[in-house]
């Protein structure tokens, strides 16, 4: 199997930058879908000037065939594929095998990837004792990121990033224990014994299973449960060049193993402002249902300019009209809520937040519609998964991405080393005083 991306572009022209008396002419190119971008990339050679783009916000790091995303329309396409029809066809691991090598799989080709992940689904023994040195209250994508980056140390037969064939078999192993990591994390918190995983159940049903279930009693997945995750696993699975995938991809480019880009990459998820969004949704709609369930007075608190508080899980940094992953989960959303009626003043919250922003005209105007945080945070909770835990379901989902872009990355000819420049901002040079001369 190999990766069949594309990292061609066209010229379309040329960019004409004039500073100072003195024109450049810098090429435009242009991708698949029409995207357009000024390569600056013998820019300093030309002119001994760099570009300043605080965050990267307008910056293109690399070129790209995996995940095509406009934000204006609110599409998401993985390899081409609408998400839409991926998540309406596709299990979780026909769309990382897409992701990772380009096409779906044929039959054959998806019996083989399965029997791949599920040779690999245990860790070795000695990784069990790392948890007893972590608190109980250890934060589980700590844990995940430290056990994770830990990998490297126990599979050393499958380090190096140039030999394809330790990569697949790195991969393969991620993809597998990654799950049982996570649910070992969970296990940990809550004092109960590590369950096995058992490859005779599906990757979803697998990692509910080890959550769930315990020595002392079987735990029987309900179909719904299991579709939820797969929805939740696949709208999640890529993303494009976001924090957490550039940073996978500048680790993995100081040609380090893929278990340390990857663990990486999990700790850039775990911020608040990236993969732990969820977190912070269910803890404000659970602040909001503790002040008695008014949601009018924190809407308000919104909308008033003197007023620093934000609604969580409204709107997105990338997503102008609609957030298409969160359109897909909501009903799933509303079936579970329906179905489990459970009698919990946060789900009242949602529902009622949910209302306010479909409907109230500052929202409208603002574009705040709920977006997948907001849904995601809110299955979770449905599920009976605990609230640090959730990031830890976004780590399981990105996964796949991660590693497609890890693999891309190294199939470029034109792949560096990342190395950022800057614009120097301090003091200009000094000369040294000795500390008895110090005033």
């Amino acid at each position: 199997m190999s990766n069949a991306a594309s990292l061609d572009v066209k010229q379309k022209g040329e960019a004409k930058l004039v500073y100072d008396g003195t024109e450049t002419s810098l090429p435009v190119v242009e991708g698949s879908e029409g995207e357009r971008g000024v390569d600056i990339s013998q820019l300093r050679g030309q002119t001994g000037m760099i570009t300043l783009d605080e965050g990267f916000v307008n910056t293109g790091s690399t070129r790209s065939a995996i995940t095509f995303l406009d934000g204006e329309k609110g599409i998401l396409r993985y390899r081409g594929y609408p998400i839409e029809q991926l998540a309406a066809n596709c299990d979780f691991i026909e769309t990382t095998f897409l992701l990772i090598y380009g096409d779906l799989p044929t039959a054959a080709q998806a019996a083989e990837f399965r029997a791949g992940i599920r040779d690999h689904t245990m860790i070795h023994e000695d990784m069990k004792s790392f948890y007893n040195g972590f608190p109980r209250d250890a934060h589980p994508m700590s844990i995940l990121s430290s056990v994770v980056g830990a990998l490297a140390m126990f599979y050393q037969d499958s380090l190096n990033p140039n030999d394809p064939k330790q990569v697949e078999i790195s991969l393969y192993r991620l993809l597998a224990k990654l799950p049982t990591i996570a649910s070992y994390s969970y296990k940990k918190s809550v004092g109960q014994p590590f369950m096995y995983p058992n490859n005779d159940l599906g990757y979803c049903e697998n990692f509910l299973h080890m959550m769930f279930a315990t020595p002392a009693r079987d735990y029987v997945v309900d179909p719904d449960f299991i579709e939820a995750l797969r929805l939740l696993l696949i709208v999640h699975a890529d993303h494009e060049q976001n924090c957490s995938t550039s940073t996978v991809r500048m680790v993995g480019s100081s040609n380090t193993n893929l278990f340390a880009s990857i663990s990486a990459g999990i700790s850039a998820l775990w911020g608040p402002l990236h993969g732990g969004a969820n977190e912070a949704c269910v803890n404000m709609l659970d602040e909001i249902a503790k002040d008695g369930g008014n949601v009018q007075k924190y809407v308000d608190r919104a909308k008033d300019k003197d007023d620093s508080y934000r609604l969580m899980g409204f709107g997105h940094r990338v997503y102008k009209s609609f957030d298409p992953r969160a359109t897909i989960i909501k009903a799933s959303c509303d079936k579970l809520l329906k179905k489990l009626n459970l009698d919990d003043p946060l789900f009242e919250v949602a529902q009622q937040l949910e209302e306010v922003a479909l409907r109230d005209e500052y929202f409208i105007e603002k574009k705040l519609y709920p977006n997948v945080d907001f849904y995601s945070g809110v299955i979770y909770r449905a599920l009976g998964i605990p609230i640090q835990m959730y990031t830890v379901l976004f780590a399981i989902g990105r996964l796949p991405g991660w590693i497609a872009h890890w693999i891309e990355m190294h199939n470029n000819p034109a792949t560096r080393i990342n190395r950022p420049r800057q614009i120097y901002t301090g003091q200009t040079e000094r000369s040294f005083v000795p500390i008895e001369q110090r005033g």
